[in-house]
């Protein structure tokens, strides 16, 4: 009996060093998706699961491409966004079709959270009353009035272009800039009027309007968490656990929990323990970061982006140099393409290579990796084709064949302009880095976009000073190399400035 006793304990027991199920979960750079995040990372690991927080990735699209590429596992989103921009063209009517369509695309979607979070229309509520203004249609009358709106808002489907056509707008004055930003416009009367959400925090603190959507364009926004099939196939436990949230959040809490972030200071990591604690008793949040430890990891996450792009540049762009000046035709295809992937912006570069690579540090160190060809393939181009003819025509007396002409005389004094490329290559890509925080690279851009969404200058100086003094850094280090591998002939004389 005991024997059976104990099989039966053994057959039930979790094997020995069972790995956790990992979970990957995501939000956008606002900071309501943010909390909602960290709400569905606790949940998740407190059903056991391995968690990693993506945080403050770029706008929808980019959130949208990481869950069906399986980057992440389920990220909080809203119905409106779901129908109007990601599914825009499939008419979508209500949330039983909605449903259907996520499911063709092997995306699940929980009840609604429990508030609508819609798009909004504000002003300050002092020049809205001095112009008389309760509508949206009521902007008709005033043509002259100064729009801002989030980038995402300009361009999306329920956004700008359908606004202005719903209502008849005129404005010729229209702004796009980070959403977090225009409040500090608004304040600042740099901009008159803004695109807002409903639960956002600024709205109370700075007295702005909400005006009537009176024509009703914007659809309801209710929160949900999207996620993919196979997580409720790996992860059974964790898809019921983050489903408790549903109903369970009102507009008025959430706009409590955003100004607990927004105005009082705390992390979205403390705000969504606390809820969590209140409502469900839960307690496994992930440990806080101290400053130094985020120091850290950042400052290891931006060295590993730049330093395997740079050499993987290295390995590629010298030879390519090489190429060009050794088949003149070829070297105007090869400096003409990688001109023209240097003019492509950096933000596009990092959306485009999503589908291709995913999101994190891959696809922002192959966007680096593209950046750095130019500077370097060109003046390995330009330190070969600039060596003085006589040294050409002593070599060839010399009878050294192309091989030996190239490894011992035209490498070595071509070295100095090699170095300079590297080193240009090496400090852009210091700066250009901070950018692969969009897409979840980490890095100094990290802190950088966490200040700016919180208005923090602490947290934005905590990335941009390492990253100017990583900039001066490598710049000077590169220098020193440049000196040191300079040919003493071609040394700059100390007394005279000039070559000995």
């Amino acid at each position: 009996m005991r024997a059976l006793v104990l099989l039966a304990v053994l057959c039930l027991a979790p094997a020995p060093g069972a790995a956790a199920v990992a979970v990957t979960v995501g939000s956008k750079k606002f900071t309501e998706s943010v909390i909602l995040g960290e709400m569905v990372a606790t949940l998740a690991r407190e059903a056991g699961a391995k968690v990693s927080h993506r945080r403050e990735l770029g706008g929808t699209r980019v959130l949208w491409s990481a869950l069906l590429r399986g980057d992440i596992d389920v990220y909080p989103e809203y119905t409106g966004t779901l129908r109007a921009e990601i599914l825009a063209r499939e008419g979508i009517a209500d949330d039983s079709a909605l449903r259907t369509a996520l499911a063709g695309r092997g995306i699940g979607m929980s009840a609604p959270l429990g508030f609508n979070n819609t798009y909004a229309i504000g002003m300050l509520e002092t020049e809205a009353s001095a112009l008389r203004i309760e509508t949206i249609s009521d902007l008709r009358n005033h043509p002259d009035l100064v729009f801002g709106f989030g980038n995402e808002f300009m361009d999306r489907g329920d956004g700008w272009p359908a606004l202005k056509a719903s209502y008849g707008l005129t404005a010729s004055n229209v702004r796009g800039l980070d959403h977090d930003l225009a409040y500090r416009g608004l304040v600042a009367g740099d901009i008159d009027v803004m695109d807002l959400y409903a639960t956002d925090a600024e709205i109370g603190y700075y007295a702005i309007k909400v005006l009537k959507d009176d024509r009703a364009h914007f659809p309801v926004y209710d929160a949900v968490l999207i996620y993919r099939h196979d997580l409720a196939q790996r992860a059974p436990g964790v898809v019921r656990a983050i489903s408790r949230l549903a109903g369970r959040i009102d507009e008025r809490t959430m706009a409590g929990l955003n100004a607990n972030v927004k105005m009082g200071g705390a992390s979205e990591r403390q705000v969504a323990g606390k809820f969590l604690r209140a409502t469900f008793g839960t307690d496994a949040p992930a440990p806080e970061e101290s400053p130094l430890q985020r120091f850290w990891r950042t400052t290891l996450e931006h060295l590993t982006l730049v330093g395997i792009s740079l050499a993987a540049a290295i390995a590629v762009a010298i030879p390519l140099g090489i190429a060009a000046y050794l088949r003149p035709g070829l070297g105007h295809v090869v400096l003409a393409v990688v001109g023209i992937i240097q003019t492509m912006p950096t933000l596009a570069l990092l959306v485009f290579m999503i589908p291709l690579l995913g999101i994190g540090a891959v696809p922002a160190m192959m966007a680096l990796f593209l950046y750095s060809l130019l500077p370097i393939t060109r003046n390995v181009h330009a330190g070969l084709t600039g060596i003085a003819e006589p040294i050409h025509r002593s070599a060839l007396a010399l009878g050294l064949d192309t091989s030996d002409r190239l490894f011992r005389i035209e490498l070595p004094l071509a070295a100095p302009m090699i170095l300079a490329g590297i080193k240009t290559a090496a400090v852009i890509n210091v700066g250009t880095a901070t950018l692969g925080a969009l897409i979840g690279a980490g890095g100094y851009g990290q802190p950088i976009l966490t200040g700016i969404r919180l208005d923090d200058v602490g947290l934005i100086l905590e990335g941009a000073v390492p990253a100017a003094g990583l900039a001066l850094l490598v710049q000077y280090g590169f220098e020193w190399c440049e000196r040191l591998i300079t040919p003493p002939g071609l040394r700059p004389n100390k007394t005279s400035g000039t070559t000995a």
